[in-house]
């Protein structure tokens, strides 16, 4: 890939998704989140963002979310958008792709053979693919790659002081060594690094290789990587007590934080000042 586009790409990402954000009027929304403790707005359309319980009850799936005209002075506090970039931000589509339908997780469920275990790259802001924080990234000015920007060309990561890890459960083995090789890496969410796959260019497509229980139940993380945190960490949704602990090249959050990410200021401002 051409040198100059590559330099460019985490722009163009960044400002497509502020685009996509930017079209969505509140009319146009169902629901509003109505959560307090939240410092960005919350919105969502039923069948899109919020799904019907067998209860009956309206539970979220995912978020478009925007930002709170009085908490600019706090964006700036917490976000880069009045700074210069030395952070970048690793949109996970490798692994948005890995939970469509039809797709591993059909193959998995018994539900399809290994023809699943392949499957288009696509977009998505699902919350298995940290839509939530990949929007507020973006909305605070981070810099935003996805995986196959990374799969490409992987120095592109040397241009940066500082990797911000979302739920990358799926990447390939110049993703992951990438990654581990950098020096500074915020493994936001856990599950990360959890599985091996192959990206084919020309098909646009991802093949899963190795782990989460393939091509063997007993293979749990298809790297065999030391620091794999999967369990008890993904669980924990709630992330009351989280914290940030070290491994050999940056720190691992020990909870999911796809709904604290939203309202967690301390949060998102050790992420900015950690180094």
């Amino acid at each position: 890939m051409n040198k100059k586009l590559i330099l460019i790409i985490p722009v163009i990402l960044g400002v497509i998704i502020l685009y996509l954000l930017s079209g969505f009027e509140k009319s146009e929304f169902d629901y509003k989140y109505r959560d307090e403790s939240f410092i960005f707005n919350a919105f969502g359309n039923e069948g899109e963002n919020l799904n019907v319980s067998d209860d009956g009850k309206l539970y979220w799936t995912s978020f478009k979310i925007e930002l709170k005209p009085e908490f600019k002075e706090l964006y700036n506090e917490i976000g880069v958008i009045a700074e210069p970039q030395r952070t970048i931000v690793i949109y996970p589509i490798f692994t948005a792709s890995a939970y469509t339908s039809p797709g591993f997780y059909d193959y998995y469920k018994k539900t399809c053979d290994e023809s699943c275990l392949t499957t288009k790259i696509q977009t998505s802001l699902i919350g298995q693919a940290s839509g939530n924080a990949l929007q507020v990234f973006t909305l605070l000015g981070y810099d935003v790659i996805s995986d196959v920007d990374v799969d490409i060309d992987p120095d592109i990561l040397k241009k940066y002081d500082k990797v911000i890890l979302l739920h990358s459960e799926y990447v390939t083995q110049k993703e992951f060594d990438a990654i581990t090789s950098h020096p500074n890496v915020i493994y936001l969410y856990p599950n990360a690094l959890h599985a091996k796959i192959e990206h084919d260019e020309s098909t646009n497509t991802i093949t899963l290789i190795r782990g989460h229980g393939y091509p063997d139940e007993s293979i749990a993380n298809g790297f065999d990587w030391e620091f794999e945190n999967t369990n008890p960490y993904e669980y924990d949704r709630e992330c009351k007590n989280w914290k940030f602990y070290e491994n050999d090249n940056g720190i691992m959050l020990n909870c999911y934080p796809e709904i604290q990410i939203m309202k967690d200021a301390e949060l998102l401002k050790k992420i900015k000042e950690w180094s």
